[in-house]
C-alpha cells in the first residue's frame, strides 16, 4: 500500500518543481520501484552503448568540470550537484536533458532506474 502511494505521489510530482537534487532521486527511485545503485550510474557514465557518443564526450570524464558539446562546442556547466548548485533542481528541465542525451547516447529514453542510477552516482561526488 505504501509503496502505490510512493509511485502516485511520485508520478503526481512530475508536474512539479523539485527543490533539491535528492527529491528528484527519491522521484525516479520511486518511479523505477528499486533503490538506486550509484555503481551502476557511473558505469551507465563512462561506458559505451553502441552509439557514436557516450556521456563523457560531452561532460568530460570528471562532472565535476565544465565539458563542451561534442558538436557545437557550446560549454556545458558541470554536471555534478556540488560543482553546479542549478544541477537537478527542476524536474522538468531533468526530464528534459535526459531525454535528449539518452537518445544521443543510447539511441533511446533512459529508464527510470537509469535515471536513479546516475543522479545517485552524481550526488556521490564531491
Amino acid at each position: 500500500m505504501i509503496k502505490k502511494m510512493l509511485i502516485a505521489l511520485a508520478f503526481a510530482s512530475l508536474n512539479a518543481v523539485a527543490a533539491t537534487p535528492n527529491e528528484i532521486l527519491a522521484t525516479y527511485t520511486a518511479q523505477a520501484g528499486q533503490p538506486a545503485q550509484a555503481a551502476r550510474g557511473e558505469a551507465l557514465f563512462r561506458n559505451s552503448h553502441g552509439q557514436e557518443w557516450k556521456c563523457t564526450s560531452c561532460h568530460t570524464s570528471n562532472p565535476m568540470q565544465s565539458g563542451n558539446h561534442a558538436s557545437t562546442d557550446k560549454t556545458i556547466a558541470p554536471l555534478a550537484p556540488a560543482a553546479n548548485a542549478k544541477r537537478f533542481t527542476d524536474l522538468a528541465k531533468s526530464e528534459k536533458w535526459f531525454r535528449r542525451n539518452c537518445k544521443d547516447v543510447m539511441n533511446r529514453e533512459c529508464t527510470a532506474s537509469e535515471k536513479a542510477d546516475v543522479l545517485a552516482w552524481l550526488l556521490t561526488l564531491r
